[in-house]
């Protein structure tokens, strides 16, 4: 975004506001931004920042979807990298308002955008929201919950229930060996191995389910192992989980 345009300054200004916890100032800022904004654009960033300062889950959802429908209206290659955290906001919600099976139509949205997001930090951090989400949804997909309500987005779900236009290949973690990740990486915390939680975090928080993903998390999972400075139970628990069929 161009730092000199007056909302993006001015929604600069609003973060600042945000993180000093001056919150009152911050809405003023970011208002400011959407009374002033000349076009579709200004308008999407000025109810991105507007809808954190909401104070109803409604009111929040209505400025996340108008934000979305400027994005839709600008239409390029200056709101690409917008769309995996415009269809997290979303998501996360319709999950506030009790909806989530519709939360899930735009997690799955996210995840088919996430490489869209810009690398680094800001990318991570979509990443892992995006599959927090998922996580959080999983359990409906397929269900008449989730056909039902999520046909309100036109064409996101199929007859089966899965969405669609999403990669079949993408699969969520198989659970029994999510459980032994899960308990591996809560000895590491208890312990604060933080060379283990360093290397596996990013690829257990951010894993979406596509073959690249169960790539990375073995690889990780098998960097900590190769180094074997655990102690043995986890050692063999360890190798034994990346020789799990769910993770080849």
């Amino acid at each position: 975004m161009d730092p000199e345009l007056p909302v993006v300054r001015l929604c600069v200004e609003g973060m600042q506001a945000e993180a000093e916890g001056r919150a009152e100032e911050a809405r003023g800022r970011f208002q400011r931004a959407w009374d002033i904004a000349s076009d579709d654009y200004e308008a999407c960033i000025a109810a991105h920042y507007l809808a954190r300062h909401q104070n109803s889950p409604e009111e929040t959802l209505r400025w996340n979807q108008e934000c979305l429908d400027r994005a839709d209206r600008v239409g390029d290659e200056r709101v690409r990298g917008f769309y995996p955290s415009l269809y997290v906001n979303m998501g996360q919600a319709y999950r506030k308002l009790g909806q989530p099976a519709l939360a899930h139509t735009y997690f799955v949205r996210a995840a088919e955008r996430v490489t869209d997001a810009p690398e680094g930090q800001y990318g991570d951090w979509n990443r892992f929201a995006i599959a927090e989400g998922l996580r959080g949804t999983e359990r409906l997909r397929g269900t008449e919950g989730l056909r039902g309500t999520a046909s309100a987005v036109a064409g996101d779900v199929s007859e089966d229930g899965s969405a669609a236009g999403v990669d079949p290949s993408r699969q969520a973690l198989d659970e029994a060996v999510g459980e032994r990740v899960r308990e591996l990486l809560s000895r590491w915390c208890a312990r604060a191995d933080l060379k283990a939680l360093g290397l596996t975090l990013p690829a257990y928080l951010g894993y979406l389910g596509t073959d690249e993903d169960r790539m990375r998390l073995r690889t990780a999972l098998h960097s900590v192992h190769a180094a074997r400075w655990l102690p043995e139970d986890e050692q063999t628990e360890l190798g034994a989980v990346i020789g799990a069929a769910a993770l080849r």
